[in-house]
Parts: structure tokens; C-alpha cells; sequence
């Protein structure tokens, strides 16, 4: 009933329309519009890359509109906790529209940030203020909207343990390349053609910024949409993996939203992060810092 109570407040393009639900004590359902191409996972993850960059980039504004909506348009701001490639959805025109608000939560504009009773998300795309000392605001859909953002411009997973150690986890990859200038190597690899490898470094920028550590270095999400339109130039990212990289506190470099003059989330001075505070399930995730939920949190 959560999903019924959350996406009855709200209309947009972007987002899937619930058109009715039953409550019954044999039956529980909702019904939403129909969409025909299913979800975003099918054709990210498939041997058949059956979309190409422009409608990958299509479908990665629409996603944003929508998240933007929910953070910035709606009467009571709603979090969605679960941005991924499953739960954004497409009609036969591949629009993209968010859907399962089975873990969102409305808050009030006026709050700074709010308080969990237990973990959410889903690992590798669930921001690290979810399962650390941080606090809870809407960048956390940023965070996530940017893991998404990486497995759309490499269309495969952002974890691989099939690949060469260098390439497992995607981001941290993508990160490399850039800081070295070596993006064009691994466009390469990512099989972008010449004509699209404007816009696919547009979205790589984007993608860096979104995962920004610190929730209020982030970028919301109407900017977002801004910069993959094109409409405002996006800045060199800083290193969203320093933390893992080198050393335990975090810097707190200018936020982005302050290069816009946006509303950011204010916060105390530097974080120090211990090896007890990160919860981790696989050897991968323990590598790269991936944390994950604890009964604890």
C-alpha cells in the first residue's frame, strides 16, 4: 500500500501511471499502464545491443525529468531510494518511465535531510549515506541515477567479474580513463561510434558528478536534466573514488550546485569513514568499497 499512497500524489510523462489497485484478502494488485518494451535491464545487459546512443541518451533525460519531479515538482518532495535499470520501464516508443515506489518516502521541502529505521536501496546503485553516518536527502536518487548513468554509456553491468581486474567495476574504470585522458580507449571498448562520442563524454562527466561521496557535492537532479540537454556546460568532476583510493577523510570540494546557484544540502567539515563503518558481501564489493546493508544500520 506504500506504492499506492505514494504514486497516487503524483503525474508526469515520466513517470508509470497507476491506474488502480485491489486490496483484498485474497488478492493484492496494482495496475499500471501498460508498457510494451519492458524494462531498461533488457536492453542494456543484452549480447544484441538492439538501441543505440541517441535513444540511450533519449531515454537518460526522460529518467531524469522524472526523478526531478518527484524531488523538486511534487507538493511533498518524494525520495525514490531504488534507482536502477529494472525499475525504469519503456512504452513502445521507448520512453522511459520510473516506476516501483514500493520504497519511496514523502518529505517535507522544509527538511534538511531525514531519518531511516533500516536500509534501502539495492547494492551498487544504493548511495553510501544509506548505510553510513551521513545524512538521508534526495541526493541519494542522485547517487543511484548515476550508477544507472555508467551502465547506460557502457551498456553492460558496472560490476563484471568476467573482465580484466582493471575493467571489473565499471565507474572506477571510467574514472581512469578520464583523469588520464584516455577516454577515447575506452570508448573504444565500449563500442561508441565517432558520432556519438561527444554526447557519450558529456554523460561520463555527468555520471562522475552524480557519485560524488559527499551527498551535497552532488548536483540535483533539475541540473541533471540541464546538463544532459546541453543547456548549461558541465564542470571537470573531481574524483568521486578518492575515498577509496587514497586514505580514509574525504575533501569537501566546491559542490556543483553552488556552480549554479542551487539549493545544496549543508553539511559538517570533513568525514572520517572506517574500515568498520562499510558492510561488505564479495570480495569484489569489499575492493572496490561497495557497502551494502546490515541489520545494524
Amino acid at each position: 500500500m506504500a506504492e499506492v499512497g505514494t504514486i497516487g500524489r503524483i503525474h508526469h510523462f515520466n513517470l508509470v501511471r497507476l491506474y488502480g489497485f485491489c486490496f483484498e484478502k485474497n488478492l493484492i494488485a496494482l495496475v499500471y499502464e501498460y508498457m510494451g518494451n519492458g524494462s531498461l535491464d533488457r536492453y542494456l545487459f543484452h549480447e544484441k545491443k538492439t538501441l543505440g546512443y541517441e535513444k540511450l541518451h533519449e531515454i537518460a533525460v526522460g529518467t531524469a525529468r522524472g526523478i526531478a519531479y518527484l524531488h523538486e515538482e511534487c507538493q511533498h518532495r518524494i525520495i525514490h531510494y531504488d534507482i536502477k535499470p529494472g525499475n525504469i520501464l519503456l512504452d513502445r516508443n521507448f520512453n522511459p518511465k520510473v516506476a516501483d515506489f514500493g520504497l519511496a518516502k514523502l518529505s517535507n521541502r522544509d527538511n534538511t535531510h531525514i531519518t531511516m529505521t533500516g536500509g534501502r536501496g539495492t547494492p551498487g546503485y544504493a548511495a553510501p549515506e544509506l548505510w553510513m553516518p551521513f545524512p538521508i536527502t534526495h541526493k541519494c536518487d542522485v547517487y543511484s541515477f548515476g550508477m544507472l548513468l555508467f551502465e547506460i554509456i557502457g551498456r553492460r553491468r558496472n560490476i563484471d567479474i568476467k573482465l580484466a581486474e582493471s575493467q571489473e567495476w565499471f565507474p572506477i574504470w571510467v574514472w581512469e580513463k578520464f583523469d588520464t585522458g584516455q577516454l577515447g580507449e575506452l570508448m573504444t571498448a565500449c563500442g561508441i561510434e565517432e558520432k556519438d562520442k561527444k554526447i557519450a563524454e558529456r554523460m561520463i562527466k555527468i555520471a562522475l558528478w552524480c557519485v560524488q561521496y559527499r551527498p551535497e557535492i552532488r548536483p540535483i537532479m533539475s541540473v541533471v536534466v540541464k546538463m544532459l540537454e546541453g543547456s548549461v556546460e558541465v564542470p571537470e568532476p573531481d574524483n568521486p573514488f578518492q575515498h577509496f583510493m587514497g586514505g580514509i577523510t574525504i575533501a569537501h570540494p566546491v559542490p556543483i550546485s553552488q556552480t549554479y546557484n542551487t539549493a545544496s544540502i549543508s553539511s559538517g567539515s570533513s568525514v572520517m569513514v572506517t574500515s568498520s563503518s562499510i558492510v561488505c558481501a564479495t570480495p569484489i564489493m569489499r575492493k572496490y568499497g561497495i557497502e551494502l546493508a546490515s541489520s545494524n544500520v
